[in-house]
């Protein structure tokens, strides 16, 4: 019989080479082997500096991986990289936030079933950061460590079946969190009704150079600039094709046009099963945090499941759309935190992380 560990690295090779239909198998050899590397399990007994690289492959915006590490004795503490914000589509930092809760979650995760049981605290202040005490315990099989390797944002339409009653409950066990509330939402005339505000907002943010202007500085075209940069929105990870980074950018002014991009988020909406809204109960770094950890370990259990998922933010990114969307939720005093689509597809090449020693201070 296969094991699950043979199981998850045969994945790997899929999602690595997921993008089979759109010609690029020929380029991505080495981007392979370099996702395989980064993505491997833990060995027995694991280092702090390979507790971070598990954490780093948390779910984070644009792939910008907006953390460092400090490392003590038996305590690893997540900081904000303020150096890699992103100013215009993220002016208050609420992704950067987020990000770190998805990084503390994959790394409790991964302690805690390697035998070393974490407790994580989060700290106010001018730069709130979070402290995750490891203890000593016995090793568990966590099926949410064993889907940290897969987890993807996959940016592809779905195959439009839904998602059976007792999957979306164990999507919303797993993503329980002290803090945040979950809103699922399956109905076609809903999930219309929202993709009617991500059009809204991606129309706002199309016609403003400086967010189009922001998002092309993180996009990589070739596997060896996404190989030597470790970070940003590898063309091949969104079913685009992979050209010379000139061409790339060319292409990008071209074809990246609002009309095209409202399309195929309506196209995306229609072809899933079903969205989730996130939202914390208080519009502050500590509650964005507690709403990354719920996401990463709803993106986690939908990992193992074989459900994909994508950020469809767009409603919450601007101010006066995510007004309208939050009255539409029926919580017009809230702040919406996140918009997530989910459902069933095939798997899209993965992205790359920035070597361990980059992120420890």
């Amino acid at each position: 019989m296969i094991s699950r560990r043979t199981f998850i690295a045969s994945g790997l090779v899929v999602a690595a080479t997921g993008a089979l239909g759109y010609g690029l198998w020929p380029r991505l050899d080495g981007y392979r082997e370099e996702l395989v590397r980064q993505r491997r399990f833990l060995s027995n007994d694991p280092t702090l500096q390979e507790l971070v690289r598990m954490s780093t492959l948390a779910a984070n915006g644009h792939n910008t991986q907006p953390w460092r590490f400090r490392l003590n004795e038996a305590e690893i503490e997540i900081l904000p990289d303020l150096s890699r914000r992103t100013e215009v589509v993220d002016p208050d930092d609420h992704h950067l936030y987020v990000s770190l809760g998805c990084a503390a979650e994959n790394l409790a995760i991964a302690a805690g079933a390697n035998g070393r049981p974490a407790d994580v605290t989060i700290e106010s202040g001018p730069e709130p950061r979070i402290n995750v005490a490891l203890g000593k315990g016995r090793p568990k099989d966590d099926p949410l460590y064993q889907a940290i390797p897969l987890r993807q944002s996959t940016r592809s339409a779905y195959d439009g079946q839904s998602i059976s009653s007792n999957d979306i409950d164990l999507l919303l066990a797993a993503a329980q969190q002290d803090g945040v509330s979950i809103l699922i939402f399956t109905d076609a005339t809903k999930r219309e009704a929202i993709s009617e505000y991500v059009v809204e907002g991606n129309s706002a943010q199309m016609d403003d150079p400086a967010f189009v202007a922001e998002l092309r500085d993180w996009l990589r075209f070739t596997p060896n600039k996404a190989i030597s940069n470790g970070d940003g929105l590898f063309s091949a990870c969104s079913g685009n094709p992979v050209v010379p980074e000139w061409i790339g950018g060319r292409l990008f002014d071209a074809f990246f046009t609002k009309d095209a991009e409202n399309t195929k988020y309506r196209d995306h909406l229609r072809s899933s099963a079903g969205v989730a809204v996130f939202i914390g109960d208080q519009a502050d770094p500590l509650h964005w945090i507690e709403v990354g950890r719920s996401f990463e370990r709803f993106a986690l259990q939908a990992t193992a499941l074989g459900i994909r998922n994508a950020h469809i933010n767009q409603p919450i990114e601007v101010p006066s759309v995510r007004h309208e969307f939050a009255r539409w939720l029926g919580m017009p005093d809230v702040r919406p935190d996140l918009v997530v689509r989910f459902g069933r597809g095939p798997a899209l090449p993965m992205s790359l992380r920035r070597p361990v020693k980059e992120v420890i201070s």
